[in-house]
């Protein structure tokens, strides 16, 4: 497998993690950037745009893929954003911005409280089909009229699909009226010249340039190598379909085609963001602080070049999206311990996913999201490095992959410039 692209100096021990990857773990398709005090210290992508098919165009530095659940930590920046703006109070009942919301005994429910996963909301009593999901009132509507699982101070669990329905409803009142998906393009994506988008543009897809996922088997470890098996309360929770684990993640039946036209242009803010892993990295670089100038020249000074693939740039003067307050906001603790749908143990932030035996990012301060299958992106204020991985090569994990850890452990022996 040939990979291509960039790494800076000091930065190969994740060049070969990721090669790797495709000799040992699986991976068909996939791309991993790195940035350091906002400039691009690793960029680099391999494989096929489809993972079913070995022949299908190959990745490039400009590919894109559905995100699945990394697609909520883009989500989590507009309320963040909205708030830091005077326009959304996170501690005011979501009742006040969402009237129809306080039935069924939910008076109580705070905007924080959906940020974080303690809401009491994480599946909804009839799954939606695959056409309804395309309403983007449907989710809400049935969300609002049904009663909590938990009041707020009893606990957090999980909301894989109905994080994306609340938070969708929630900015589209605070925010008079706009999507999420046109609020997170209008004033992130856009004048960042990122390629994220919730909800894909009708121009992007007729590119070409997004690549197809497929859910593969991942190969046996290499005999040797230590074998982590899930607790049995886990793989219970998950193979009973009364239980809450998979009602949450069954909220959608029968499950839709991701790879469908249709499905990739809904602004599902849960789980069908499209990235490229240089964009997912600059988006929390930017968090942290402005993403510099940059240009392919540039990073080739900077670095070794892995081939003669064409590079690529952030548009020039990506600006800080998080005030010093607002950083700290996200990533300040508000629910840890067991998951009442992962069943594990869990971290959570407002909107974000925070280090942990979850979900290991770099250190104890790091925030960001992963997404069910592989994909992952995060945030460590502390060594002021971002993260993205993405992938169309879906596994069965959930919140680690073994695809995506093995990078991280290569970025933690690095030491930055």
């Amino acid at each position: 497998m040939t990979v291509h692209g960039t790494v800076a100096k000091g930065y190969e021990p994740v060049r070969d993690a990721f090669v790797r990857n495709f000799a040992e773990r699986g991976e068909r398709g996939a791309a991993v950037a790195v940035h350091h005090e906002g400039r691009k210290v690793v960029d680099l992508w391999g494989g096929s745009t489809d993972p079913a098919d070995p022949g299908a165009a190959p990745w490039s530095q400009e590919t894109a893929v559905v995100v699945r659940s990394a697609t909520k930590g883009l989500a989590a920046a507009v309320p963040h954003l909205l708030h830091q703006r005077g326009q959304l109070d996170l501690d005011a009942p979501v009742g006040a911005y969402w009237p129809q919301f306080k039935a069924a005994g939910k008076e109580r429910v705070l905007v924080r409280h959906l940020l974080a996963h303690r809401a009491g909301l994480p599946a909804v009593d009839v799954p939606l089909t695959p056409e309804q999901l395309l309403d983007p009132s449907a989710g809400p509507r049935a969300l609002a009229a049904q009663a909590p699982e938990w009041r707020p101070e009893e606990g957090h669990g999980y909301h894989a699909h109905t994080f994306g329905w609340l938070l969708a409803e929630l900015v589209r009142r605070a925010s008079g009226g706009r999507s999420l998906g046109r609020w997170f393009a209008d004033e992130i994506a856009g004048p960042a010249g990122l390629d994220l988008w919730i909800g894909l543009p009708e121009e992007v897809a007729a590119s070409g340039r997004v690549a197809r996922v497929a859910e593969l088997t991942a190969p046996e470890p290499a005999p040797g190598t230590l074998r982590t098996r899930p607790k049995r309360a886990v793989t219970d929770a998950y193979a009973d379909p009364s239980s809450l684990t998979r009602r949450a993640f069954d909220a959608v039946e029968p499950r839709p085609d991701e790879n469908a036209p249709a499905y990739r242009a809904a602004e599902l803010p849960a789980a069908n963001g499209i990235a490229t892993a240089r964009s997912l990295s600059a988006f929390y670089a930017a968090l942290m602080g402005p993403v510099p100038a940059e240009s392919a020249e540039s990073a080739d000074a900077a670095g070794s070049r892995t081939d003669s693939g064409s590079g690529g740039s952030v548009r020039e003067g990506v600006r800080r999206l998080f005030t010093p307050a607002t950083l700290t906001q996200a990533r300040s603790q508000e629910a840890v311990g067991p998951d009442r749908v992962l069943i594990v143990g869990t971290r959570f932030g407002l909107g974000y996913m925070l280090h942990g035996s979850a979900c290991p990012m770099l250190g104890p301060g790091s925030f960001g999201h992963p997404g069910r299958g592989g994909s992952l992106g995060f945030a460590d204020p502390e060594s002021a490095l971002s993260f993205g991985y993405v992938t169309g090569t879906l596994h069965r994990s959930v919140t680690s992959d073994p695809r995506a850890q093995a990078l991280v452990r290569a970025l933690r022996t690095v030491t930055p410039a």
